[in-house]
């Protein structure tokens, strides 16, 4: 079966790990600000047991084996999370911050990881402990949604490849909405917080209005985003951290985890467990 099979790593790549590999095809070796990528057209009769191989073998090389028609052509929608993806902080606990509820925000997310809570219950024990804050706190947070290393360049080489960039989040299209423009992403789903006015003042509701983005939603979203602008499913690539992006790293052609969770790493088409965000760009197009 054709496969192309990507390796990037920030430091160079040992030649006995590319050698596992047999008659390499068209290869490419290059370095980029992000690190040293080797990309290999093969023909191999099971990938899978190929992107195993090169998985034991790797220590600390982000490896794919990439089959279907990524093998040979762009990717042409990109659809990344946001928290801990796209970005390196977390939104809610940014806003729990500025309500004093941080312990009891991280109390919530330890009973979620336990298995004790799902991730709506655990997201809407968390935004109601931000009812009362003054809507007037989204403009202090939004400077503080650190974008990941290679966040912004990866959109642009999303679009240099003809491709579109979506954000799909459990945080909020209040600070997500701001984040996409900033960054030229062509589209994005994010909960909207709901607000209410208390002693003449725009106030967070503690609730969250519409449907919550939760691991099924991004799923859909991704089928959603890809259908909207004429992209097959075989020319998708999904990005996400944690055990809520899952459906979504399933569903894509081309599932990536970044810096990830261990369980979501291990589920994952690629791991990438360097932070340098732009180097999905060297999985999801061709060079």
């Amino acid at each position: 079966m054709i496969c192309r099979v990507v390796m990037v790593s920030p430091a160079p790549i040992l030649e006995e790990l590319v050698a596992l590999v047999p008659d390499p095809g068209d290869r490419l070796v290059t370095s980029t600000d992000y690190g040293h990528v080797v990309s290999i057209l093969t023909d191999h009769p099971d990938p899978d047991a190929l992107r195993d191989e090169l998985r034991d073998s790797s220590d600390g090389v982000a490896t794919a084996v990439i089959t279907g028609r990524l093998a040979t052509e762009p990717a042409r929608l990109v659809l990344c999370d946001v928290d801990s993806t796209f970005t390196t902080t977390e939104a809610v606990d940014l806003l729990a911050e500025y309500a004093g509820t941080a312990r009891q925000v991280a109390e919530i997310t330890e009973r979620a990881m336990r298995g004790e809570l799902d991730f709506e219950q655990s997201l809407r024990a968390r935004v109601a402990t931000l009812r009362g804050l003054p809507t007037t706190v989204l403009d202090e947070v939004r400077p503080r949604m650190t974008p990941s290393p290679g966040a912004h360049a990866l959109v642009d080489a999303a679009h240099q490849a003809g491709a579109v960039f979506g954000l799909t989040s459990g945080g909020f299209s209040q600070l997500v909405g701001p984040l996409a423009e900033q960054h030229g992403v062509d589209f994005f789903n994010a909960i909207e917080l709901g607000t209410e006015r208390a002693d003449g003042v725009e106030r967070l509701s503690g609730e969250p209005v519409g449907p919550v983005v939760d691991r099924a939603q991004k799923a859909r979203d991704l089928a959603r985003f890809a259908a909207e602008h004429g992209v097959p499913g075989e020319l998708t690539v999904a990005v996400g951290d944690g055990a809520n992006d899952l459906d979504m790293l399933a569903a894509a052609a081309l599932g990536i985890a970044y810096c990830a969770k261990p369980v979501t790493a291990a589920a994952a088409d690629v791991a990438v467990g360097f932070p340098r965000l732009d180097a999905v760009a060297a999985f999801a197009f061709l060079r």
